[in-house]
Protein backbone atom coordinates (compact mmCIF):
# COMPACT_ATOMS: atom_id res chain seq x y z
CA UNK A 1 0.00 0.00 0.00
CA UNK A 2 1.98 2.85 -0.91
CA UNK A 3 1.98 5.98 -0.18
CA UNK A 4 1.23 8.66 -2.84
CA UNK A 5 3.71 11.60 -3.42
CA UNK A 6 2.71 15.02 -1.76
CA UNK A 7 2.14 17.80 -4.10
CA UNK A 8 -0.34 19.62 -2.55
CA UNK A 9 -1.32 20.84 1.14
CA UNK A 10 -3.63 19.00 2.46
CA UNK A 11 -6.95 19.83 4.07
CA UNK A 12 -7.38 17.17 6.78
CA UNK A 13 -11.34 18.11 6.91
CA UNK A 14 -11.63 17.59 3.18
CA UNK A 15 -12.30 14.05 1.86
CA UNK A 16 -10.85 14.59 -1.45
CA UNK A 17 -7.90 15.81 -0.49
CA UNK A 18 -7.12 13.36 2.15
CA UNK A 19 -7.64 10.67 -0.28
CA UNK A 20 -5.96 11.93 -2.96
CA UNK A 21 -2.59 12.56 -0.72
CA UNK A 22 -2.87 9.67 1.50
CA UNK A 23 -5.04 7.26 -0.30
CA UNK A 24 -5.80 4.13 1.30
CA UNK A 25 -3.46 4.97 4.24
CA UNK A 26 -4.99 8.37 5.17
CA UNK A 27 -8.53 6.46 5.43
CA UNK A 28 -7.08 3.94 8.16
CA UNK A 29 -5.94 7.15 10.07
CA UNK A 30 -9.39 9.19 9.77
CA UNK A 31 -10.92 5.97 10.74
CA UNK A 32 -8.61 5.64 14.08
CA UNK A 33 -8.70 9.22 15.01
CA UNK A 34 -12.05 9.77 14.66
CA UNK A 35 -12.94 6.85 16.33
CA UNK A 36 -10.41 6.71 18.84
CA UNK A 37 -9.10 10.06 19.89
CA UNK A 38 -11.05 13.10 21.34
CA UNK A 39 -9.65 15.34 19.21
CA UNK A 40 -10.93 13.52 16.44
CA UNK A 41 -14.70 14.52 16.17
CA UNK A 42 -13.90 17.35 13.47
CA UNK A 43 -12.71 14.62 11.09
CA UNK A 44 -14.88 13.88 8.08
CA UNK A 45 -15.59 10.18 8.76
CA UNK A 46 -18.65 9.43 7.11
CA UNK A 47 -17.95 12.03 3.44
CA UNK A 48 -14.77 10.07 3.49
CA UNK A 49 -15.66 6.37 3.39
CA UNK A 50 -18.78 7.75 1.20
CA UNK A 51 -16.16 9.05 -1.21
CA UNK A 52 -13.33 6.88 -1.25
CA UNK A 53 -16.29 4.46 -2.58
CA UNK A 54 -16.98 6.39 -5.37
CA UNK A 55 -13.23 6.85 -6.26
CA UNK A 56 -12.55 3.24 -6.12
CA UNK A 57 -15.08 3.10 -9.09
CA UNK A 58 -13.02 2.28 -12.40
CA UNK A 59 -12.85 5.70 -14.25
CA UNK A 60 -14.69 7.44 -11.99
CA UNK A 61 -12.11 10.42 -11.46
CA UNK A 62 -9.24 11.54 -13.68
CA UNK A 63 -7.46 12.41 -10.38
CA UNK A 64 -7.94 9.83 -7.83
CA UNK A 65 -8.61 5.96 -8.13
CA UNK A 66 -8.29 3.61 -5.16
CA UNK A 67 -8.11 -0.17 -4.60
CA UNK A 68 -11.45 -1.31 -3.24
CA UNK A 69 -9.97 -3.94 -0.92
CA UNK A 70 -7.11 -1.61 0.22
CA UNK A 71 -9.71 0.66 0.83
CA UNK A 72 -12.11 -1.36 2.68
CA UNK A 73 -9.19 -3.34 4.75
CA UNK A 74 -7.85 0.14 5.77
CA UNK A 75 -11.63 1.28 6.59
CA UNK A 76 -12.28 -1.30 9.24
CA UNK A 77 -9.06 -1.60 10.78
CA UNK A 78 -9.12 2.10 11.52
CA UNK A 79 -12.21 1.87 12.64
CA UNK A 80 -11.92 -1.04 14.84
CA UNK A 81 -8.30 -0.48 16.35
CA UNK A 82 -9.63 3.20 17.06
CA UNK A 83 -12.18 2.62 18.58
CA UNK A 84 -10.75 -0.17 21.30
CA UNK A 85 -8.06 2.45 21.86
CA UNK A 86 -10.50 4.83 22.79
CA UNK A 87 -12.13 2.48 24.85
CA UNK A 88 -8.75 1.81 26.64
CA UNK A 89 -7.79 5.32 27.25
CA UNK A 90 -10.97 5.83 29.09
CA UNK A 91 -10.23 3.23 31.34
CA UNK A 92 -7.62 4.76 31.93
CA UNK A 93 -7.74 8.69 31.85
CA UNK A 94 -11.00 9.45 30.14
CA UNK A 95 -12.51 11.10 32.89
CA UNK A 96 -9.88 13.46 33.18
CA UNK A 97 -9.14 14.02 29.71
CA UNK A 98 -12.87 14.57 29.30
CA UNK A 99 -12.60 17.00 31.88
CA UNK A 100 -9.90 19.48 30.25
CA UNK A 101 -11.75 19.86 27.27
CA UNK A 102 -12.96 23.14 26.42
CA UNK A 103 -15.49 21.90 23.36
CA UNK A 104 -18.88 22.48 24.02
CA UNK A 105 -19.71 20.14 21.27
CA UNK A 106 -16.99 17.41 22.46
CA UNK A 107 -19.49 17.66 26.03
CA UNK A 108 -22.46 17.21 24.02
CA UNK A 109 -21.66 14.23 22.67
CA UNK A 110 -20.49 12.89 25.68
CA UNK A 111 -23.79 13.11 26.96
CA UNK A 112 -25.61 12.16 24.13
CA UNK A 113 -23.26 9.17 24.53
CA UNK A 114 -24.41 8.45 27.74
CA UNK A 115 -27.97 8.72 27.00
CA UNK A 116 -27.40 6.16 24.30
CA UNK A 117 -25.58 3.64 26.82
CA UNK A 118 -28.37 4.20 29.49
CA UNK A 119 -31.52 4.22 26.86
CA UNK A 120 -30.25 1.45 24.46
CA UNK A 121 -28.19 -1.00 26.91
CA UNK A 122 -23.97 -1.55 26.22
CA UNK A 123 -24.81 -3.25 22.90
CA UNK A 124 -27.12 -1.75 20.84
CA UNK A 125 -25.70 1.80 21.70
CA UNK A 126 -21.71 1.04 20.84
CA UNK A 127 -23.16 -0.32 17.44
CA UNK A 128 -25.69 2.87 16.71
CA UNK A 129 -23.11 5.20 17.88
CA UNK A 130 -20.88 4.19 15.10
CA UNK A 131 -23.37 5.90 12.61
CA UNK A 132 -24.01 9.88 14.70
CA UNK A 133 -20.91 12.23 14.65
CA UNK A 134 -19.30 13.29 17.60
CA UNK A 135 -20.87 10.40 19.53
CA UNK A 136 -18.90 7.86 17.86
CA UNK A 137 -15.64 9.76 18.98
CA UNK A 138 -16.61 9.88 22.42
CA UNK A 139 -18.60 6.59 23.42
CA UNK A 140 -15.77 4.56 23.31
CA UNK A 141 -13.64 5.96 25.71
CA UNK A 142 -17.15 6.76 27.28
CA UNK A 143 -17.43 2.69 27.95
CA UNK A 144 -14.07 2.51 29.06
CA UNK A 145 -14.65 5.04 31.71
CA UNK A 146 -18.06 3.26 32.83
CA UNK A 147 -16.21 0.29 32.82
CA UNK A 148 -18.39 -1.41 30.31
CA UNK A 149 -17.69 -5.06 29.92
CA UNK A 150 -14.68 -5.39 27.82
CA UNK A 151 -16.32 -8.30 25.88
CA UNK A 152 -19.14 -7.21 25.28
CA UNK A 153 -17.73 -3.74 23.77
CA UNK A 154 -14.87 -5.74 21.71
CA UNK A 155 -18.03 -7.83 20.26
CA UNK A 156 -20.24 -4.91 19.46
CA UNK A 157 -17.76 -2.16 18.35
CA UNK A 158 -16.32 -4.95 15.82
CA UNK A 159 -20.32 -5.40 14.33
CA UNK A 160 -21.01 -1.52 14.64
CA UNK A 161 -17.32 -0.76 13.19
CA UNK A 162 -17.79 -3.17 10.10
CA UNK A 163 -21.43 -2.48 9.21
CA UNK A 164 -20.71 1.13 9.29
CA UNK A 165 -17.59 1.15 7.19
CA UNK A 166 -18.45 -1.73 4.99
CA UNK A 167 -21.45 -0.15 4.53
CA UNK A 168 -20.59 3.30 3.62
CA UNK A 169 -18.06 2.26 1.09
CA UNK A 170 -19.73 0.01 -0.84
CA UNK A 171 -22.66 2.64 -0.96
CA UNK A 172 -20.54 4.90 -2.42
CA UNK A 173 -19.33 1.97 -5.36
CA UNK A 174 -22.51 0.94 -5.92
CA UNK A 175 -23.59 4.77 -6.46
CA UNK A 176 -20.58 5.31 -8.84
CA UNK A 177 -20.55 2.14 -10.51
CA UNK A 178 -24.29 3.46 -11.43
CA UNK A 179 -23.36 7.07 -12.33
CA UNK A 180 -21.47 8.08 -15.15
CA UNK A 181 -18.32 10.64 -14.58
CA UNK A 182 -19.54 10.06 -11.08
CA UNK A 183 -16.89 12.94 -10.05
CA UNK A 184 -18.33 15.84 -11.26
CA UNK A 185 -21.75 15.51 -9.20
CA UNK A 186 -18.50 14.65 -6.30
CA UNK A 187 -18.78 17.91 -4.14
CA UNK A 188 -22.47 18.23 -3.98
CA UNK A 189 -22.93 14.39 -3.02
CA UNK A 190 -20.52 14.71 -0.07
CA UNK A 191 -22.45 17.87 0.78
CA UNK A 192 -25.62 15.24 1.18
CA UNK A 193 -24.03 13.19 2.91
CA UNK A 194 -22.47 15.35 5.45
CA UNK A 195 -26.23 16.82 5.98
CA UNK A 196 -27.45 13.34 6.57
CA UNK A 197 -25.13 12.31 8.66
CA UNK A 198 -25.08 15.45 11.50
CA UNK A 199 -29.05 15.42 10.79
CA UNK A 200 -29.43 12.73 13.88
CA UNK A 201 -27.20 14.59 16.16
CA UNK A 202 -28.58 18.07 15.53
CA UNK A 203 -32.51 16.21 16.42
CA UNK A 204 -30.81 14.45 19.14
CA UNK A 205 -29.91 17.64 20.40
CA UNK A 206 -32.87 19.25 19.74
CA UNK A 207 -34.85 16.89 21.78
CA UNK A 208 -32.25 16.95 24.57
CA UNK A 209 -32.62 21.02 24.77
CA UNK A 210 -36.68 20.43 24.79
CA UNK A 211 -36.23 17.62 27.58
CA UNK A 212 -33.93 19.87 29.89
CA UNK A 213 -35.92 23.33 29.14
CA UNK A 214 -37.87 23.94 32.48
CA UNK A 215 -41.63 23.77 32.20
CA UNK A 216 -44.04 26.39 32.00
CA UNK A 217 -45.33 27.14 35.94
CA UNK A 218 -48.86 25.81 35.75
CA UNK A 219 -52.04 28.78 36.50
CA UNK A 220 -53.15 27.98 40.09
CA UNK A 221 -56.64 28.57 39.92
CA UNK A 222 -58.01 31.45 41.78
CA UNK A 223 -59.16 31.25 44.80
CA UNK A 224 -62.52 33.67 45.61
CA UNK A 225 -62.79 35.80 47.89
CA UNK A 226 -65.80 35.28 50.94
CA UNK A 227 -68.20 38.27 50.95
CA UNK A 228 -67.58 40.31 53.71
CA UNK A 229 -70.25 40.30 56.38
CA UNK A 230 -71.84 43.75 56.87
CA UNK A 231 -71.08 44.60 60.86
CA UNK A 232 -74.28 47.12 60.77
CA UNK A 233 -77.57 45.96 62.52
CA UNK A 234 -80.38 45.19 59.92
Amino acid sequence: MPLPMLDQAVNVLDATSLLSSFGALGIAFVMFAETGLLIGFLLPGDSLLFTAGLLCVPRASDAVHLSLWQVLIAAATGALLGAQAGYTIGRRAGSALLARSRSRKLHEGADRAAELLDRYGHAKAVVLARFIPVVRTVLNPLAGVLKVPARTFVLWQVVGGTVWTVGLVLGGYALGSSIPHVDTYLLPIVALIVVASLTPLALELRRGRKRSSPAAPEEQPSTPTPPVKSSEPL
